[in-house]
């Protein structure tokens, strides 16, 4: 414990404090008609004594002068009770070992009224900390934004308090709403509870410009509900939860340091974070070499950052954007030193050269195939590229991981490889089957399937939040239009799980509740940046983008599903072509790039994917059959 003016006084005030009551109750017990016998005063002195040393030897042991009072809760009054108890005990046995024992009466009098001096000291200090705190906010009270609490449980009871006491607060607290009848036009810290019926008027009434929700284990149609109904009223409408960072939750898995926040993109999906971390398969790349490709992109990098976590024996990022790399190289390197082997590479996956270099100089035990081109619109435009770096590349790095010996081998696929309608998705498809093929292989290969990631380089929230700042419009492809969505830590934790429980060509697919339309997203953003919609910033329909689907599907309706120990976890396993009907389709794919190269003939390549991919078709036949609202083709729901 650090030793400091203010617990050096502490202790010499709780010291003063116990000689008070020894004095006293000499004189009261020996003066009382019911006094103990007790003629010698050395005797009295010595059991005072030894009570005196053995209560403070366990206060300090207990951490009893380490806590910050001011902010102190009921476990630290409790730790004061138990070093007083324990010390009297240790008195007690003391005493008698000595031959000098009083009586109990002496040890339990005098140990009970020094805690409780101790504990009224403590909290007399505590109110008039907080009357001061109070005091010196009068008049800053008046600028601060009034707001109602929903929630007069545990959680907006310990908000309320803090918001009061902080004199750097920008809230000020004036009543609670709930739901739960006994607490209703009862009080709690000090502040009026309301039923929901009563908040109409009682905005009106208390001036009341900002809700904040503070109930614990709310479900995602409870906080959807609450959400549109505290906005509806003309509320700015916050939460008190953990901050979110990256599209994640900052909890560090106990207790959550909560903050008081605006509703951010992720809190608009209602649905919380699924957890899939599984400690003990993350054990698996505990002392592993593990190479990423595209290690520098939006997945790449949280994948690296969740495999430093289980301490690798060595992380190597491969990626051919040095930017990235760089970044990525620079945030690992703050956080761990010396602690993380790691190693920077820059580099193709479309040159085989270059990776069996790679390979042979490091020899990876797993492989995290992440590097990839992902646009859509763009490689409808440039489809020879998709297959050189989609497909052609993860050809190359998955013949590299079998020739050097790899042991697992995990490919980063999209949604959009299910019935694909567009190059990107059938060069993933194409890359999946790649992988599928290789059952004979001491080499375990498995694919991983999400859909849309957010904050992901390229994702529709970048481009809402930079239009919304230019003042609009946003743009949308068709109001019909819907998407999955996931959060980047559950996209890399998924991928994670998948290295750890692949074995040969298994699809792993994440169960990523309901979709989300793409307008409401769009409106729910232009009103958490204080807008309204289609009247401050307007929502354009632009069209259907070449090769884009009015839905996604996460699972191919011909194959079979299972689960896993993980229930958010399934398993989609087709029958894998050979490997020479593999070779059979790359030969066409080669043959269409020469074509397209020579004679810049773009439709070589939507020509020789509809050969090799089979589920591959016309976005046009797809959406003109479909209708999202009714469900149609969502595989999980």
């Amino acid at each position: 414990m650090k030793i400091s003016l203010k617990n050096v006084l502490l202790i010499g005030f709780d010291v003063i404090c116990f000689c008070v009551i020894d004095i006293l109750y000499y004189f009261i017990s020996r003066f009382a008609s019911y006094s103990i016998p007790m003629d010698d005063v050395l005797q009295y002195a010595a059991n005072s004594a030894t009570l005196l040393l053995m209560i403070f030897a366990f206060r300090l042991l207990l951490g009893v002068y380490s806590t910050v009072w001011r902010y102190t809760s009921t476990s630290s009054y409790f730790r004061l009770i138990l070093a007083d108890m324990f010390g009297g005990i240790a008195a007690m046995v003391c005493s008698r070992l000595f031959g000098i024992y009083p009586g109990i009466w002496f040890f339990v009098t005098v140990a009970a009224l020094g805690a409780l001096a101790a504990q009224s000291a403590r909290y007399c200090y505590r109110l008039l900390y907080k009357r001061k705190q109070c005091c010196c906010q009068a008049e800053p009270h008046a600028a601060q934004v009034r707001v109602a609490i929903v929630g007069a449980g545990q959680l907006g009871a310990f908000l309320a308090n803090e918001l009061r006491s902080n004199p750097k607060s920008h809230y000020r607290p004036v009543c609670f709403i709930d739901t739960d009848r006994s607490k209703i036009r009862g009080n709690v810290v000090g502040l009026q509870v309301y039923p929901e019926e009563d908040v109409p008027d009682l905005i009106a009434a208390q001036n009341i410009s900002d809700v904040i929700i503070a109930i614990s284990r709310l479900s995602s149609d409870e906080m959807e509900k609450l959400y549109h109904q505290y906005e509806n009223y003309g509320c700015q409408v916050k939460i008190y939860d953990s901050p979110i960072r990256d599209g994640m939750s900052m909890d560090d898995g106990s207790e959550k340091r909560r903050v008081v926040r605006e509703f951010q993109i992720e809190d608009l999906l209602f649905r919380k974070p699924l957890s899939i971390t599984d400690w003990e398969s993350l054990e698996f790349y505990r002392n592993q070499v593990v190479l990423v490709t595209g290690g520098g992109g939006s997945i790449g990098s949280e994948l690296c950052r969740q495999i430093a976590k289980c301490r690798p024996k060595q992380l190597i990022i491969l990626d051919i954007y040095e930017n990235n790399a760089y970044d990525i190289q620079q945030e690992l390197l703050s956080q761990y030193g010396d602690e993380l082997n790691l190693s920077v590479v820059i580099g193709s996956v479309r040159d085989r050269q270059r990776l069996d270099c790679v390979f042979r100089t490091y020899r990876p035990d797993i492989v995290f195939h992440a590097a990839a081109h992902k646009h859509v619109p763009l490689m409808e435009d440039s489809g020879s590229e998709a297959v050189k770096n989609n497909v052609l590349g993860t050809y190359n790095t998955a013949d590299m991981a079998e020739k050097y010996g790899a042991g697992k081998f995990i490919l980063i696929s999209t949604d959009k490889a299910v019935n694909p309608t567009n190059i990107m998705g059938a060069s993933k498809r194409m890359c999946e089957m790649i992988v599928q093929c290789r059952t004979d292989s001491k080499t375990s290969f498995a694919a991983v399937r999400f859909g849309n990631v957010l904050g992901s380089n390229g994702s529709v929230i970048p481009l809402f939040k930079k239009q919304i700042a230019a003042g609009g419009p946003v743009t949308i492809t068709d109001k019909r239009i819907i998407r999955y969505f996931m959060t980047i830590p559950e996209a890399s934790q998924l991928v994670m799980q998948a290295g750890a429980m692949a074995k040969r060509g298994e699809l792993f697919v994440l169960d990523m509740g309901n979709p989300v339309q793409i307008y409401e997203l769009a409106k729910n953003m232009i009103k958490l940046s204080g807008f309204t919609p289609e009247v401050d910033i307007q929502i354009k329909e632009v069209g259907l983008r070449p090769g884009e689907k009015l839905y996604e599907e996460l699972l191919m309706k011909s194959e079979t599903m299972s689960t896993t120990p993980n229930k958010m976890i399934f398993i989609e396993k087709d029958t894998p072509l050979s490997r020479s009907q593999i070779e059979q389709k790359l030969v066409l794919l080669k043959q269409a790039i020469a074509d397209d190269e020579r004679n810049g003939n773009a439709e070589a390549i939507k020509a020789a994917f509809k050969l090799t991919v089979s589920t591959y078709c016309d976005p046009e036949t797809v959406n003109g059959k479909v209708n999202p609202s009714e469900g149609q083709g969502l595989a999980i729901v």
